[in-house]
C-alpha cells in the first residue's frame, strides 16, 4: 500500500506590507522584490502594473481601463513525509482574486502562475551537473523528474488541494531562448496568438512528468509568447478574466526579471527567437538585486539535498517506486 504524505498549506498575502516566509526560496520572483531599500516602492509599483495589464486586456464594459483590480496570495505547500509534524517546504505558487470594482464581485483566479520548488533546485542545479561531470557530451538521467513529478502530482490530486483550489493550476512561464518559435494561424481573444516550437525542450519534459502539457501564447499587446502549462484544455477549461489574471501578473513578472524579451520596444514577428542580449528594451521602474542566480539555485538545491533528499531518502525510494507516473 502506498504511504500517504501530508500536505499541508499555508497563504500569504502579497501587498505592499509582503515580507519572504522563512521557507520561500530566495530566487522566487516575488521574494526578489522584497528585499533592499526599494522593497516597498517596487511592491507598488509591482502590484501597479499588474491591475494596469489586467484592464487593458479586459475591455469590455471598462470604459476607464480601471473596473478590475488583481489580489495575489502566495501559496506556500508544506510536505510532511513520517507524519510527525516535520514539513519541508515543497511548492510554492500564486493564487489570484479579481476583483470587480463595479459589482463588487470578488472572482476567485487561477492557482499556479508562478512556480517554485528546492526539489526542482536539486534536480538540475545537483543532480544534472553531478551527472554530466567528466562526460564528453549531455545527457540526463532516466529518472530525471521523477520523484519531483509524483511529489506534484500527489499534491493536485489530494484532498488538500481540492478542498482549496475549484480547478486545477495553471503555470506561466518565459520562452527558452534556445529555440525558435512560429506563429500559427491560431487566436485566442485573451490569450493571443498560438505559437509553435521548433523542438522540445528539458522543462517541457519535466513538467510532463508533473503531468502538465504545454501551449505557447503571445497575448494582445505583449511583446512575446508565453509558456503555458496546464492539465486538460486550457482553452475552454478556464474564464477569460481567470485567464487575464494569471497573464498580467506573469507578465509584470517577465517584463522585470526578462525586459530584454518581455519589455523589448518591438514584438515578435512570425518567426521569433529569444535573445537575453537584446539591446532594443526599457526598463521598469521597478530596483531588484540581480544575485547570480545559477549559485543561488545550487545553493537551494543543497538544502533540498540536505534537508530532504538524504534524510528521507529511503522512504521517497519506497514511495516513488509504488507511486505510478
Amino acid at each position: 500500500m502506498t504511504r500517504d504524505f501530508t500536505f499541508t498549506i499555508k497563504s500569504l498575502r502579497f501587498d505592499e506590507d509582503y515580507t519572504p516566509s522563512d521557507g520561500t526560496r530566495i530566487t522566487t520572483n516575488f521574494a526578489n522584490l522584497a528585499r533592499g531599500e526599494s522593497r516597498r516602492e517596487n511592491l507598488s509599483n509591482t502590484l501597479r502594473m499588474i491591475d494596469n495589464r489586467c484592464n487593458s486586456l479586459a475591455q469590455w464594459d471598462n470604459p476607464e481601463s480601471d473596473r478590475y483590480s488583481v489580489e495575489l496570495d502566495i501559496i506556500s505547500v508544506e510536505l510532511d513525509i513520517e507524519g510527525n509534524g516535520n514539513s519541508f517546504p515543497a511548492i510554492e505558487v500564486l493564487q489570484t482574486t479579481i476583483v470587480d470594482h463595479r459589482t463588487g464581485a470578488r472572482l476567485e483566479g487561477l492557482v499556479g502562475n508562478n512556480f517554485s520548488s528546492y526539489v526542482r533546485d536539486y534536480d538540475f542545479s545537483v543532480v544534472l551537473p553531478e551527472h554530466n561531470k567528466g562526460r564528453a557530451g549531455f545527457s540526463v538521467p532516466d529518472d530525471f523528474g521523477d520523484l519531483h513529478g509524483k511529489i506534484f502530482k500527489a499534491f493536485v490530486n489530494s484532498k488538500t488541494y481540492s478542498e482549496h483550489f475549484r480547478k486545477p493550476p495553471v503555470i506561466c512561464l518565459s520562452v527558452s531562448d534556445s529555440k525558435t518559435y512560429r506563429r500559427t494561424a491560431n487566436q485566442h481573444p485573451v490569450l493571443g496568438f498560438e505559437y509553435q516550437p521548433n523542438e522540445t525542450s528539458l522543462t517541457e519534459q519535466y513538467f510532463r512528468k508533473m503531468g502538465m502539457e504545454v501551449r505557447y501564447f503571445m497575448p494582445p499587446g505583449s511583446a512575446a509568447p508565453f509558456a503555458f502549462y496546464f492539465f486538460g484544455d486550457l482553452l475552454q477549461d478556464y474564464t477569460d478574466l481567470e485567464l487575464i489574471g494569471t497573464i498580467a501578473t506573469m507578465e509584470t513578472f517577465q517584463k522585470i526579471y526578462r525586459p530584454e524579451i518581455y519589455n523589448a520596444n518591438s514584438a515578435a514577428g512570425e518567426c521569433y527567437k529569444p535573445n537575453l542580449r537584446h539591446g532594443d528594451h526599457s526598463l521598469t521602474r521597478i530596483v531588484y538585486d540581480r544575485v547570480e542566480r545559477t549559485r543561488l539555485a545550487t545553493e537551494q538545491g543543497r538544502f533540498a539535498e540536505e534537508t530532504f533528499i538524504k534524510p528521507y531518502q529511503a522512504i521517497l525510494n519506497d514511495w516513488s517506486a509504488q507511486y505510478a507516473l
